[in-house]
């Protein structure tokens, strides 16, 4: 089989201009307001700190992530031409996982981060020198690569004999019902891949936020309660988007899935969430909103 049809919108005709207008200033405002965030950090010589050096690499990640899935469903929509080449959709997979996953690790070094800046202030800037957050950043890339090809490798070698039609906007696990091999080996190795992509991350969130509730507990004055906490208010929020978004799309119980909710999960996961990122980092940040005032002025 050389090609798949993606036909996530096309069961609504007449909502394929309205549609298109929507993902088009949804992909606009997702890559102005990473690359803004982006410019800021690497022009204002005050956000070259590692939560500051973290959060340009999550907003590049999710520039990525959206240039990824998005002008391929504008040119579907566009032109009526659902189409997408075996190759292709191996590819679109790989990089849709590679930077989800390395969206997910992103997150749990920035909780790190934070943990160290909150909990122990006195070591943060021996803990967190550029050695070490070149280090953090390698691993994250270096294991969300590795994960990801695995995956598209033994992906590779399905042969696909079933209906090509994918109920779907762009290729993902729903991919995966239209292989005639045996896929028993693929799905072990996913499970394992999840365990370890999203049980430690998460981990690695929780202890640390556990951690920073405790101390944020221990300070005598309301006014330093929230000095404190404002510092990792915005993280926790993309945090709380990203994986909330995540459990919505996968792990939804299959006696209440239908294509067309995972259709409108995965719209949030994949284009909402990376458009969100940036306004909420900008406008609950008060370092980032003079950056980005000196940088437009």
């Amino acid at each position: 089989m050389s090609d798949f049809l993606l036909l996530g919108f096309s069961q609504h005709p007449e909502q394929q201009p309205l549609l298109f207008g929507l993902f088009l200033a949804m992909y606009l405002v997702t890559m102005l307001g990473n690359l803004l965030i982006i410019l800021a950090i690497s022009s204002d010589p005050h956000l070259h700190t590692p939560m500051y050096f973290f959060l340009a690499n999550l907003s590049f990640t999710d520039t990525c992530f959206s240039c990824t899935i998005v002008p391929k469903v504008l040119l579907n929509i566009h032109t009526q031409h659902y189409t997408i080449s075996h190759t292709g959709c191996l590819v679109q997979m790989f990089f849709f996982m590679e930077l989800a996953l390395l969206d997910d690790f992103l997150l749990a070094v920035m909780a790190y981060d934070r943990y160290i800046a909150i909990c122990l202030p006195l070591h943060y800037t021996t803990i967190m020198g550029p050695q070490r957050c070149l280090l953090l950043l390698a691993a994250s890339w270096l294991s969300s690569h590795l994960l990801a090809f695995s995956l598209c490798l033994l992906m590779s070698q399905f042969s696909f004999c079933a209906s090509h039609a994918i109920p779907h906007f762009f290729c993902d696990l729903p991919l995966l019902k239209l292989a005639c091999s045996d896929t028993h080996i693929f799905q072990l190795m996913m499970f394992a891949e999840a365990a370890l992509s999203g049980v430690v991350p998460l981990t690695c969130v929780l202890v640390s936020y556990a951690h920073i509730i405790h101390t944020i507990l221990r300070i005598p004055s309301a006014g330093g309660k929230h000095k404190v906490f404002s510092t990792c208010g915005s993280h926790l929020t993309v945090v709380t988007l990203f994986y909330g978004t995540v459990f919505l799309v996968y792990f939804q119980p299959s006696s209440s899935y239908s294509a067309d909710t995972g259709v409108v999960a995965s719209v949030v996961y994949t284009m909402v969430t990376p458009m969100l990122n940036p306004f909420i980092y900008s406008l609950r940040n008060r370092d980032m909103k003079g950056a980005l005032w000196r940088l437009l002025g």
